[in-house]
């Protein structure tokens, strides 16, 4: 899978329902999560605690059931989001 267009680029989120506080956010994209996994879906990486939090924050938000998610950090805290929550490029 090619990296994703806007890796290394820091974004505004754009998450509802937001249990974590993430909305507004700024959020440096490290890449698609399949890219830093090697591969592996995060439907499939158990015990992960960023790939834990996604699966219920997607459920709750009714976000796809798909692999369009990036791995990225919010201050020092790292996150799974789905593409569809990037917002803005902070300039």
């Amino acid at each position: 899978m090619d990296k994703h267009p806007l890796a290394g680029q820091k974004v505004i989120l754009n998450c509802k329902p937001d249990p974590d506080e993430l909305n507004g956010k700024e959020f440096v994209i490290e890449d698609w999560w399949m890219n830093i996994t090697g591969g592996k879906s995060w439907m499939f990486s158990a015990g992960n605690p960023a790939c834990l939090k996604y699966a219920m924050r997607s459920g709750l938000a009714g976000l796809p059931i798909n692999n369009n998610v990036v791995y990225g950090k919010v201050g020092s805290f790292g996150h799974l989001i789905h593409e569809s929550e990037l917002g803005e490029v902070v300039k």
